[in-house]
């Protein structure tokens, strides 16, 4: 790792750690929202940015991980509408959530095995209608249209939402349920991107991008095509899962409607505005993605043909579509790598002028030869 690495790495930790004391609640929500979406995107990019399979039904292995951690976690309640759940213990029900998408995701693999390129990204497409069908009518299960609570996370005793009765209070500022899974999707975006990128770097990294760029040659090569497809597949889907149930955390309600075809086009932009086949590159995107609507919405007054909610007119999540539409036509035409591509070249840019000085300094400096 180079020195400036070192530095930028140590710079956003400090700023992880010092964000919960000065930002509001609703900022707060929005940066958990991202490194959801970054939990997510990073398995997206596994699958479509090293492996080369076009997924467009990510958002259902979302929804598996969260229906499935509130079903888990959940104790059953009778009434008008019955709601199932098994009561487990909510570390044990996350990971089995998690374990169920992945599961999900097996199932599919056999397709994901086969097919490739649009008509796997057909096939994939056909989970978000599968999925919204299902959400809406397994009620005892998802709750039906209205969704159902989420149970909070609690771990060896610390419980991951507000708690009036004992209230957390750090430097003078009461850690509530916002602040308290602040910490929390740190340690699991860390954790995802690490995995991820020990995956990619390591062999089984090299046959993904051989098989993306040359199959015939991957498989002359001895690489088990189908194998790998699969497998990719699968741990996509758990990257999903893990992402779901870090949502359904922190918008304690699960909604089916959340998770529809939207939501799944906004992780093909995510991992395209950011850069194919990285790890910086899906957290850069899904960033963007993310927290796009939010700066249009709270300086809308500042930004023209822009409307407050509520009036005709171009309003900040349309706003933000439309962003995103032009900056996917941006990156394909102008910019393959990325935002990361982009943010790699004025890096190297800024390093060679910094590397130019001294030898620029040095050359003017007089010699003895030159004074004489």
């Amino acid at each position: 790792m180079s020195r400036s690495t070192l530095l930028w790495s140590i710079a956003l930790a400090a700023a992880a750690v010092v964000i919960p004391f000065y930002l509001d609640a609703s900022w707060l929500q929005d940066g958990l929202f991202a490194m959801a979406a970054a939990i997510g995107a990073i398995g997206l990019n596994l699958l479509t940015g090293a492996t080369g399979q076009l997924s467009m039904g990510h958002a259902f292995f979302l929804a598996v991980g969260a229906f499935g951690y509130v079903y888990f976690a959940s104790l059953p309640e009778e009434g008008a509408h019955s709601l199932g759940g098994l009561g487990l213990p909510t570390p044990v029900a996350a990971v089995l959530a998690v374990l169920l998408a992945g599961v999900a995701g097996g199932l599919f693999s056999p397709i994901a095995a086969r097919l490739k390129g649009a008509y796997l990204g057909i096939a994939t497409l056909a989970l978000i209608f599968i999925g919204q069908f299902a959400m809406s009518n397994a009620t005892p299960v998802t709750g039906g249209h209205n969704g159902r609570p989420v149970p909070p996370l609690e771990v060896f005793g610390f419980v991951f939402a507000d708690t009036p009765d004992a209230p957390l209070v750090i430097a003078g500022v009461p850690f509530g349920a916002l602040e308290r899974l602040w910490f929390l999707g740190i340690v699991l975006l860390l954790g995802a991107g690490l995995f991820a990128r020990g995956v990619l770097r390591g062999r089984p990294g090299r046959a993904m991008n051989t098989i993306r760029d040359h199959e015939i040659a991957a498989g002359v090569m001895g690489v088990p095509v189908a194998r790998y497809r699969a497998g990719v597949f699968v741990l996509s889907s758990m990257y999903g899962g893990l992402a779901g149930v870090l949502i359904a955390l922190v918008f304690q309600q699960t909604v089916p409607d959340y998770f529809g075809l939207l939501l799944a086009l906004s992780y093909l932009a995510m991992i395209i505005i950011g850069g194919l086949g990285s790890v910086a590159g899906a957290v850069i995107g899904a960033v963007f993605v993310s927290m796009l609507p939010r700066l249009l919405t709270r300086y809308s007054d500042a930004l023209p043909l822009i409307v407050q909610p509520g009036q005709e007119g171009v309003g900040a999540a349309e706003a933000a579509q439309i962003l995103y539409g032009l900056a996917v036509v941006v990156v394909v035409l102008f910019l393959p790598g990325g935002l990361l591509g982009l943010v790699n070249q004025l890096r190297l840019r800024i390093n060679r002028r910094v590397a130019s000085a001294p030898a620029a300094k040095h050359s003017l400096t007089p010699t003895p030869e030159t004074r004489n």
